[in-house]
């Protein structure tokens, strides 16, 4: 009898606790949003299966910069673009709002134990290596390569052009882009021939031609339930999970991976003779023999940065150009605008002397900068990140919100765990940061110096947010337009 009522009393005490811990923890249930329609898919399936920022402008609109919205299985979760916010997150806090374990894992899968993996310790220790590679001389020195290759694709379209009878041809830009950004990118990152634009059958260039279309050009309810049971699965069976679209990308990945061991080993050898190369791997292997054997990357961790890089210069950049020529050719003025821009600088670069654009001439013409800023403002190649705090937190607000039950608060408590996306696309047409008209592309606003990434610093570049920010911003390796449109006077887009 003594013995049942202790038992009784122990669940008492802790049913009793359990209780007052979720009536007494922070909650973010006040903050408005959406209803949803699903427990087991909560809002995932109106966000990620519309139109890039189609459901993210209505919410921004209905509820504000911070929005409460359902993730898989009831779970809430946010989405903000507010800029204070967003400060706080990637900048004020350093790692303390960690990259989510399940979208770790997957990109482990995709691009190995690489910077885009990494996170606190790791992060610091894979950014001191790869920091040497980017610098500003190092980033200008790839410009005659970028330049050439957007020379070659000019010429092979003027070239097929010509072979028409009536001088006219259309062309699969993104298609194109993709080649001479991988070409591009082989030259500058790894001193490696790819051969895309020449249909070379080099096995990368076949096994990594649309990988990222394949594993996410479009999200199934499968896809969005599997992402939502990982956070109740031990993550190392991730790899182990039938999943035909990451297949294509497991295998480009183990093909890339072989391709580096050669090129990590003969960058090292060279490295050690003391021989001078200047390609993004060379560099980095250097940087990697000179650190303390206890800082330095492993070779697991140097061959997932050549995943890394592929991926994260490769599609985006090629993306980036489709969408910049796209804008382009539904507004006839600003392209012709544009092109006698780069003709007035062309006759200046053959008037000294020279063949070529140097980095200093792509910097020196405004309203090139400012198509090429106001087509990654407006169409950022990465919509979403993902973070997750690591304990009970506060977000700070750049201006009042209304809870659910009425208050009104420029901040909001936030418990340890809380999955946060920051919607890119949204605030990148915050009207806030970017005045009335954010919603309209418009590249003049980056030539009026009261009408663009005004407010609170986010971004690095223009306070835009498409390369992320703080700790964990992205560098993104251009393609000139500049050679295509100078290069390219009987092209009409």
């Amino acid at each position: 009898m003594a013995l049942t009522l202790a038992l009784l009393a122990a669940v008492i005490l802790l049913a009793s606790r359990r209780i007052y811990r979720r009536l007494t923890r922070i909650s973010i249930a006040n903050v408005p949003g959406p209803r949803s329609e699903s427990f087991i898919y909560g809002n995932l399936c109106e966000l990620l299966q519309n139109q890039v920022g189609e459901v993210e402008f209505k919410w921004q609109e209905q509820y504000g910069d911070v929005v409460k919205f359902k993730g898989a299985f009831g779970e809430d979760r946010l989405i903000i673009s507010d800029p204070k916010a967003l400060q706080y997150i990637y900048q004020t806090t350093g790692y303390q709002f960690q990259k989510q374990a399940e979208r770790r894992a997957i990109s482990e899968a995709i691009s190995g134990k690489g910077i885009i993996w990494a996170d606190g310790d790791d992060h610091k220790r894979h950014r001191k290596i790869l920091l040497p590679g980017f610098g500003g001389p190092e980033s200008k020195a790839f410009a005659p390569i970028f330049g050439s290759y957007a020379t070659k694709v000019a010429e092979k379209w003027k070239d097929i052009i010509t072979q028409q009878g009536d001088e006219s041809a259309v062309f699969d830009i993104p298609s194109w882009g993709s080649r001479a950004m991988l070409d591009s990118i082989g030259v500058a990152a790894f001193d490696y021939q790819f051969g895309s634009l020449e249909d070379s059958d080099n096995i990368v260039t076949s096994v990594w031609k649309g990988v990222l279309t394949d594993t996410f050009g479009s999200v199934t309810k499968r896809d969005i339930f599997v992402q939502g049971i990982l956070q109740f699965i031990p993550l190392k069976l991730l790899s182990y999970i039938p999943n035909p679209k990451m297949e294509h990308m497991r295998y480009a990945g183990r093909v890339l991976t072989d391709v580096a061991r050669s090129l990590v080993q003969e960058k090292t050898e060279a490295a050690i003779q003391g021989k001078d190369a200047h390609d993004i791997m060379s560099i980095l292997v250097k940087a990697n023999l000179s650190q303390d054997k206890s800082t330095r990357l492993s070779e697991e961790e140097m061959l997932a940065q050549m995943r890394t890089l592929l991926l994260a210069g490769h599609e985006t950049t090629s993306n980036s150009l489709s969408w910049t020529l796209l804008e382009l050719s539904k507004r006839p003025e600003m392209q012709t605008r544009l092109r006698r821009e780069i003709e007035e600088k062309r006759r200046e670069v053959i008037s000294r002397g020279d063949l070529e654009f140097t980095a200093t001439d792509y910097d020196s013409m405004p309203y090139l900068n400012a198509v090429i800023k106001e087509s990654l403002r407006y169409n950022p190649p990465t919509y979403h990140s993902f973070r997750e705090s690591s304990q009970d937190d506060v977000l700070p607000l750049s201006k009042p919100i209304t809870l659910n039950n009425g208050e009104v608060s420029n901040k909001i408590p936030i418990p340890k765990g809380t999955k946060i996306t920051t919607s890119i696309v949204t605030y990148n047409r915050n009207e806030e940061v970017f005045g009335p008209d954010a919603h309209s592309f418009n590249p003049d606003r980056w030539l009026r110096r009261d009408s663009a990434g005004k407010g609170v610093s986010v971004g690095v570049y223009g306070n835009m947010l498409t390369f992320a920010a703080g700790i964990r911003w992205a560098v993104l390796i251009s393609i000139s337009i500049t050679d295509i449109f100078s290069n390219s006077e009987c092209l009409v887009l």
